[in-house]
């Protein structure tokens, strides 16, 4: 199609001319590894993941990245292009792409100094601080043996029909590495001046365009902003940006922040589109196309993205983790049928992280695509969902989906549960959108909800329900202390809905994910930064100018204070916060600390009096003198429609299992289990 202003994304649905080749729109799926990559014989999996996204419109997928060499990968392993026969394996993959009318390119990474293996090398022996691993020094024979796996992978990849290959130049991996004077501390060829620094991606380059021919796609993946010290400046960036276009990269893309970076880019509290001012700061002046990435999550935010000319394409990798179909539904103006990606990292970057496979806790089907399908019923029934927080509601859609007749109480006059509350922390109000969507899918569906309901076992055993889905949540927790019933001890729950004001000095019992949400939403002052782009840069101390190395050098964060003295307190005497998300985590604790919370573990609470919280911590008494105390202490579950009930019922979300509150499983078992009815 052409654009067209009587379409509402109509640079988004634009096809893009690449001279050799077309591509349909400009939604690229960024490359995301899923764990897919790493599981022998995994294909036909992949071939249903990316075929899914490719039939929901997306104009060019980029996989997850495959390690270029055996440095990155465990001993005895060898890169794909090595084996065998896998040539013909991947045409699995490129075929389900290329019948559903995309584009598919294959990402070429290679780890360096990232490597989670003893075998790992680097431009020098530095040691990366997120990896136990010292690299050793490649050799030059190394260097140009690493650059002959590119180029070998990608006429593998040729072979393999895919579209073309993303070489990975970003993150703080292999070929970043030898970009920036922070890890590159070599004399050679391969280092000392920035020309003889930049060789090894252009090399790279180069020798893969001569290797495949002009008809093929080079995607770079260029990191634009390193928010690390000692990282490229912009001029650095253009020459190598400009270098890498006239070796042969068909397509720039933007990479922002190096993994080992301290400063949040992708989480959810990070602005929708925060990064897109760097992407045009080098748009205009490089002679191809240019993507722009991180935290674009709606059509209209891309669709802004492209009307303001910062970029050619908009990346997107975990939206389309969270809905196969973002594209064809924005193209058949079914917008607000997205199920939109709230950017909590739970089930795609943290297991990547923790070595499981990603999936997506809005979307438990992305990367389940052969295991876990929504199919007819071939009897219906007629179903009570008893809760309409994250998993009664995705239990209620699934079997509504399914052909059943479906009711969905709740004793709230609103649905969405526990997600209400999420929604009002700073830097998630994105959990709203989660809500949104099961609203629009609840209208769909025709689903029965009955709001401001509180059903009795009673009435369901002389209903006429086939089956009870309980899903009615938690209670939180109360903890035995002496004085646990003083008036300045309140619950989570009063405090984040607004219903107590509290006052300028608080203690917060227990630093689970809970209790951090509630160090959050009270050490903020006024609106948070959550959707202001430069109040989040000034935050985070990132020069919105790129005058600074790096984009951080010599900059300091603007951090405001909390208006209330904060203590986060916990009983076991570890490290606050060490079972919050991988990836996520330390945004947390780091935004908690810029604040000024005060962070105690090893916390025995012995009494609350009109003086406070007295405790012992690590031996030695004190007294904190506050005004009140949160507790964060943990959740039971509420199963009171168990007793005496005679239907065949089920438990699920919080009424299962309310360790802590846990949206994805929750998600993840109301869909499974509706599933099978």
């Amino acid at each position: 199609m052409t654009s067209s202003t009587a379409h509402p994304y109509p640079q988004l649905l634009n096809p893009l001319d690449l001279g050799f080749t077309t591509l349909k729109n400009r939604v690229l799926m960024g490359s995301m590894h899923t764990g897919l990559e790493d599981i022998p014989g995994s294909h036909e999996r992949m071939a249903a993941f990316y075929g899914e996204r490719a039939r929901g419109g997306v104009g060019l997928i980029v996989t997850g990245g495959f390690m270029a060499s055996q440095h990155c990968l465990p001993e005895g392993a060898v890169p794909a292009f090595e084996q065998d026969g896998e040539a013909d394996k991947h045409k699995l993959i490129t075929d389900a792409v290329h019948d559903e009318g995309s584009k598919i390119c294959l990402q070429i990474l290679h780890t360096g100094r990232y490597s989670r293996t003893e075998n790992l090398i680097a431009p020098s022996p530095v040691q990366a601080p997120i990896n136990r691993y010292v690299p050793h020094e490649a050799t030059a024979e190394q260097i140009e043996s690493e650059i002959e796996d590119f180029v070998e992978f990608s006429a593998f990849c040729q072979r393999a029909g895919y579209d073309g290959v993303e070489i990975m130049g970003s993150e703080g991996y292999f070929i970043n590495e030898f970009i920036v004077e922070r890890t590159n501390r070599r004399s050679d060829q391969w280092g000392g001046s920035y020309e003889n620094r930049i060789r090894l991606p252009l090399e790279i380059v180069r020798r893969v365009r001569a290797r495949v021919g002009n008809e093929f796609i080079i995607i770079f993946r260029l990191s634009m902003l390193d928010l690390v010290e000692g990282g490229s400046s912009y001029e650095e960036i253009l020459q190598l940006g400009l270098a890498l276009c006239e070796a042969g990269v068909s397509i720039m893309n933007t990479g922002i922040g190096w993994h080992e970076a301290q400063i949040p880019t992708i989480a959810t509290k990070v602005p929708r589109a925060a990064f897109t001012w760097v992407t045009a700061k080098f748009r205009d002046q490089l002679p191809v196309p240019v993507v722009t990435s991180n935290r674009i999550n709606t059509p209209e935010v891309a669709e802004d993205i492209l009307s303001r000319g910062d970029a050619d394409m908009v990346s997107m990798a975990r939206p389309l983790l969270a809905d196969a179909e973002f594209v064809i539904k924005a193209e058949q103006n079914r917008a607000d049928e997205i199920n939109t990606c709230i950017a909590c990292n739970q089930a795609c970057l943290d297991h990547v992280f923790n070595g499981q496979l990603t999936s997506c806790l809005v979307n438990p089907r992305a990367c389940y695509e052969l295991d876990l399908n929504i199919e007819v019923s071939e009897t219906k029934k007629n179903i009570a969902v008893i809760g309409a927080g994250p998993a009664g509601l995705a239990a209620a859609v699934t079997a509504a989906q399914r052909g059943h007749n479906v009711s969905l109480f709740d004793s709230a006059e609103t649905i969405g549960g526990q997600f209400n509350l999420a929604k009002r922390i700073p830097g998630k109000e994105e959990f709203n959108e989660t809500i949104r969507y099961f609203q629009r899918q609840l209208e769909i569906h025709n689903i029965d909800v009955k709001l401001g309901q509180r059903v009795t076992t009673q009435q369901l055993n002389e209903s006429n329900f086939d089956e009870v889905m309980i899903a009615t949540g938690i209670a939180p927790r109360t903890p035995e202390i002496d004085g646990i019933d003083h008036p300045s001890v309140v619950s989570y729950i009063d405090v984040i809905s607004g219903k107590i004001e509290l006052g300028k000095k608080v203690a917060v019992i227990g630093a689970g994910g809970i209790g951090f949400d509630v160090a959050e939403y009270l050490s903020h002052a006024g609106e948070a930064s959550s959707q202001n782009i430069p109040a989040f840069m000034k935050e985070w101390g990132i020069d919105m100018t790129m005058e600074s190395r790096g984009g951080i050098e010599g900059i300091e964060a603007e951090v405001k204070p909390s208006p209330r003295d904060i203590y986060l307190l916990q009983r076991k005497a570890e490290k606050l916060g060490k079972n919050l998300g991988k990836t996520t985590g330390w945004i947390h604790r780091l935004g908690l600390m810029k604040r000024g919370i005060k962070m105690i573990s090893g916390c025995e609470y012995q009494l609350i009096d009109d003086r406070g919280l007295q405790l012992m911590a690590g031996n030695e008494p004190k007294t904190l003198e506050v005004d009140h105390i949160v507790i964060c202490a943990g959740q039971e579950p509420l199963r009171e429609l168990c007793e005496g009930l005679e239907k065949p019922f089920h438990l699920i979300g919080g009424a299962d299992v309310a360790s802590e509150l846990d949206a994805k499983r929750a998600i993840d078992q109301g869909t499974r289990l509706t599933a099978t009815l």
